[in-house]
């Protein structure tokens, strides 16, 4: 399983029409990514995670993340185990607690002791009759605890919406031999202005639940930064012009300590699969 070199991240690929999700997946692994990485926010993941193993041969297949609060480990090990087994072992489990807000709103006060909930589901992970070896998944972690947790219990961590700084602290923490694959989003762009039409209110959702605002604030951002969404938490947070200052971002987090960096491309179009710009970002990055 290659987790170096540059992947992408894309909400398009799991939710999006399975047909063109495909086509997308074979010309992504034409192009040269690596890994392929799709949300879960409940329902049929992988069903989505065994589309797009399917219409490809050699790249890694990642959730990024899998909802522990809406899975049951034992289905979860059995759905792992046959697609793994079937793909020549490409699915790499992402594992994370999620949201408050997300889990709590169908059954409030569902979301409690998220590290304790993460071991909990790790040992029925290791308990299940085929079990997801720890070499095959990584924990969405941000803060001190989680981190030592991924590097315990499994191949590594996967940061979301995170600066190459908070990768350089996750290195220190992790460890030489665990792996580190942040997610950076960027937006091919030719300006300040367009990049914050952009991304402006898209940042704005994330920054409103506490796990991301509470982990820029380790990082040295104010209230005010977050609430107000300043440039220099945006310029951080978000890779954004041409193909070079998008590969300089990816320099970054490689210096830092990142073994493989996964893009999630923002367009005026959210709706749209961002074909053009993933060709572009091929042949400035590989």
């Amino acid at each position: 399983m290659d987790l170096s070199g540059v992947g992408v991240w894309s909400h398009h690929l799991r939710y999006g029409d399975p047909g063109e999700a495909a086509e997308a997946a074979t010309e992504l692994e034409e192009l040269g990514y690596s890994a392929l990485w799709v949300p879960d926010t409940g329902g049929p993941v992988f069903e989505a995670v065994g589309n797009l193993l399917t219409a490809t041969r050699r790249i890694v297949v990642a959730t990024g993340i899998l909802n522990l609060w809406m899975h049951d480990p034992a289905d979860v090990a059995a759905s792992f185990a046959a697609l793994s087994s079937g793909h020549h072992h490409r699915f790499l489990m992402g594992i994370g607690v999620s949201h408050a807000v997300a889990v709590d709103r169908q059954e409030p006060g569902r979301y409690r002791k998220p590290l304790a909930a993460m071991t909990a589901f790790l040992d029925a992970l290791d308990r299940a009759d085929q079990p997801v070896p720890e070499d095959s998944r990584v924990l969405a972690a941000l803060g001190p605890k989680m981190l030592d947790l991924a590097a315990k219990r499994a191949r590594g961590a996967h940061p979301y919406l995170v600066t190459p700084e908070h990768t350089r602290q996750a290195r220190e923490a992790l460890g030489d031999g665990p792996l580190l694959l942040p997610e950076q989003t960027v937006i091919l762009c030719s300006g300040k202005d367009e990049a914050r039409a952009i991304g402006g209110e898209w940042l704005r959702r994330y920054l409103s639940l506490p796990n991301y605002a509470n982990n820029l604030l380790r990082l040295g951002y104010t209230e005010e930064d977050v609430e107000s969404v300043s440039d220099r938490l945006f310029d951080g947070l978000i890779a954004w012009g041409d193909e070079e200052a998008i590969r300089r971002r990816l320099d970054e987090h490689r210096a830092a300590g990142a073994d493989h960096v996964c893009l999630q491309v923002l367009t005026a179009d959210a709706d749209a699969l961002p074909r053009r710009e993933w060709r572009a970002l091929a042949v400035a990055l590989m």
